[in-house]
């Protein structure tokens, strides 16, 4: 599979309609491609959801209430076709893009006919998955583009790439190098839980040595910056990480 491209490589950032971070939920029952297709989706600064069969699919579509599901019709509990029936009655708009290791004429028809708005053959290109979802997602109306440069929003919390600026609420915060590349790490998995050590590799990278701790530090320091005098974003989940969430209203 192809390395998905960054957004800040020319290509104009895609959000809700309401500026939000568009939701994606992907169902496929082999986790590592599951996860590879989570993570091309989040490298666009999408919130990103996996699930693995079809009740889980229903789970998550209730608590995530997607935008667009990328959806793989044989699953080990169901198929594709009878959970995308399901997710119509939880979110009817929802675009849908099939997933397939079948190419003939017939199961095409047989995807449009469930209602999926696209079909794509495995083996695949991950450019031509966020392709796919960024025009399924225009066409419906679902979301817009940005002219303005990368940018990267949770909740009232703003981060501009490509100017290395980072606002909440519109009050500019100043970080430095490393709190930028932290919070941009959080930034990119809203709502996920981060392990520290996950946090170490992706921001000190794995021949830093370095332990825990730094993390807990780094992570003190962005919360005097990012929740001070407001309601908390970063959320220690104990024995697990940190999260990033956008407040409850």
């Amino acid at each position: 599979m192809n390395t998905p491209r960054h957004r800040g490589s020319g290509r104009p950032a895609l959000t809700r309609t309401d500026g939000a971070p568009l939701r994606v939920l992907v169902v496929d029952d082999d986790p590592d491609l599951a996860e590879v297709l989570s993570g091309a989706l989040r490298y666009e600064g999408w919130e990103v959801r996996t699930a693995g069969d079809g009740v889980s699919a229903l789970a998550g579509a209730r608590e995530l209430l997607p935008d667009a599901v990328v959806l793989d019709v044989m699953l080990p509990d169901t198929d594709g076709f009878a959970v995308l029936r399901s997710l119509h009655a939880v979110r009817p708009d929802v675009c849908v893009l099939f997933l397939t290791a079948r190419d003939a004429v017939e199961d095409r028809i047989a995807g449009i006919t469930a209602g999926g708005d696209d079909y794509v053959t495995k083996p695949f290109s991950l450019e031509e998955v966020v392709a796919r979802l960024r025009g399924l997602l225009r066409r419906a109306g679902m979301a817009r583009q940005t002219e303005d440069g990368p940018r990267l929003t949770v909740g009232d919390l703003v981060m501009d790439e490509e100017a290395r600026e980072v606002t909440r609420g519109g009050e500019l915060i100043e970080l430095s190098p490393t709190e930028f590349e932290l919070l941009r790490l959080l930034m990119r998995n809203p709502r996920r839980v981060l392990s520290k050590a996950k946090i170490l590799d992706r921001v000190w990278s794995y021949d830093f040595g370095g332990q825990a701790h730094v993390v807990e530090l780094y992570i003190s320091y962005l919360r005097k910056k990012v929740d001070a005098g407001r309601p908390p974003m970063i959320h220690t989940v104990r024995g697990a990480g940190y999260v990033l969430k956008p407040v409850a209203r």
